[in-house]
């Protein structure tokens, strides 16, 4: 095993018994990204220079007794909608090629107080309004996407480029290259991660978490990225928890919700059957099933589109007018099309919202957390539209995609996605995990009761 293969918790524990060199990790992680980004191009660009020297103050730092934590010296990918301080932030499109920003996002900042060391910024599908990440591919497949919008980061942790990549999420984008990639995603609850400095897709949906190789990776990085960021209109006032304390407690004694409708109705008949032994594994380790109705189903998608498009158009209008030629063809199509959403459509979307999350926080009455596919489907082909489910239902890609995650997004609530299996074509298969309210230690807890009973985080793509 190379290093770059490693978890962010097996590195750290090597770093800091000074066995791994923060250097010879880090070198590890360019050296594949020499190897595979010519067929994954999962980066913007890669910062090779700046991270060796990173890494070389790392290894000092910990020399002298300045181990800062466990993403001390870790190699990391951010996903080009975050400011960082000596690089432009493109957000993958035209529009922004020249963006350079004077402050780190809160994110980088973290992670940068942390030890983490940046090795590049990760493509996203243009201004995160899209769920395929055009210019990436998917390393279990290069002729399949790696999801999107965070389809650089997703495939970057996949192909063993660096250990964590950050992602944002405002209608399944971490989720969705999480299961399509076969890693650990976490989109947080709103207001639990700072989104200052992060490229706006819209506002009140919008969540920023990591993708990892492992649940308790995702924990260990939660950890540094959470906390009150007054910057940000949306942060909460919650203390932030030990996210690794119960990790281990399994999840005997637990009641894990399982829908009845919505994420059920209309799947690929390997997505089910993986996701339904993956619940049945859970029972076995000692949770109680219930099965429960999912509140407003037939609104979800309503509010999620109903919301977001408006604002977007909204972010965008100005740089519309200015440079509406250099959008790419299908952003712009959905650019254009949130100018024309009346403003009462808009506050009846925003209404029916609300309604949504009170008639969640009934149904989570009684429930640890809802188990379920983060996907109806595994991902597709380059060049793909739609998918036809049983029955014949055919469903254009995003809005199948969007579907299984916009709850998530439209209720602000936790969500994880953990590799539950793969489909007979060898593509990866996700379990989402979605919990109470700030309640991100009961959600990694189900997803490590989970991982820890199979073998799932330890497969690799072969490239």
């Amino acid at each position: 095993m190379q290093p770059s293969e490693l978890s962010i918790a097996e590195a750290a524990r090597q770093i800091e018994r000074r066995t791994l060199s923060p250097v010879e990790l880090v070198q590890s992680a360019l050296d594949r990204i020499d190897e595979v980004e010519g067929r994954l191009n999962a980066f913007v660009v890669v910062t090779a220079d700046q991270a060796l020297e990173a890494a070389r103050r790392a290894e000092e730092e910990i020399a002298g007794g300045g181990y800062r934590g466990p993403l001390h010296g870790i190699p990391v990918g951010i996903k080009d909608l975050y400011d960082a301080v000596g690089l432009p932030t493109t957000s993958s499109s035209a529009v922004r090629s020249d963006h350079l920003p004077t402050e780190d996002s809160a994110c980088v900042a973290r992670l940068r107080d942390a030890g983490a060391v940046m090795v590049g910024k990760t493509h996203t599908h243009e201004f995160a309004y899209g769920v395929l990440t055009p210019t990436t591919r998917n390393p279990w497949n290069t002729g399949h996407v790696p999801g999107g919008s965070s389809g650089g980061s997703g495939a970057a942790v996949a192909g063993g480029e660096c250990l964590m990549g950050m992602g944002t999420d405002t209608g399944g984008s971490i989720r969705i290259p999480a299961s399509v990639c076969g890693t650990v995603g976490l989109k947080p609850t709103y207001g639990r991660v700072s989104r200052f400095g992060i490229t706006s897709l819209c506002w009140s949906l919008d969540h920023a978490g990591p993708l990892t190789r492992t649940v308790r990776d995702a924990a260990l990085t939660l950890q540094v990225l959470a906390g009150f960021d007054a910057r940000d209109p949306g942060s909460a006032r919650e203390p932030v928890p030990d996210f690794t304390g119960d990790l281990d407690a399994g999840v005997r004694g637990l009641t894990l919700g399982v829908p009845s409708n919505y994420f059920f109705d209309d799947v690929d008949p390997e997505v089910e059957s993986a996701v339904r032994e993956a619940i049945g594994v859970l029972e076995a380790q000692g949770a109680t099933l219930r099965e429960v109705a999912i509140p407003y189903a037939e609104q979800m998608m309503a509010v999620e589109f109903g919301v977001l498009v408006p604002e977007a158009s909204a972010y965008h209008q100005e740089m519309l007018r200015e440079s509406g030629d250099r959008y790419t063809d299908d952003v712009r199509v959905f650019l254009d099309a949130g100018e024309t959403v009346l403003a009462t459509q808009y506050i009846k979307a925003l209404r029916v919202r609300t309604l949504v999350q009170q008639a969640f926080r009934r149904a989570f009455e009684g429930l640890d957390a809802l188990v379920c596919p983060t996907l109806p489907a595994a991902a597709a082909a380059v060049g793909q539209e739609t998918f036809t489910f049983p029955g014949g239902k055919e469903t254009a890609v995003i809005d199948a995609w969007v579907h299984h995650s916009a709850p998530g997004n439209v209720t602000g609530l936790p969500a994880l996605s953990v590799p539950c299996g793969f489909t007979s074509a060898g593509l990866p298969i996700g379990l989402q995990v979605i919990g109470r309210p700030f309640d991100e230690v009961g959600v990694l807890r189900v997803g490590q009761a989970y991982e820890s009973a199979t073998d799932w985080s330890t497969r690799r793509p072969a490239l």
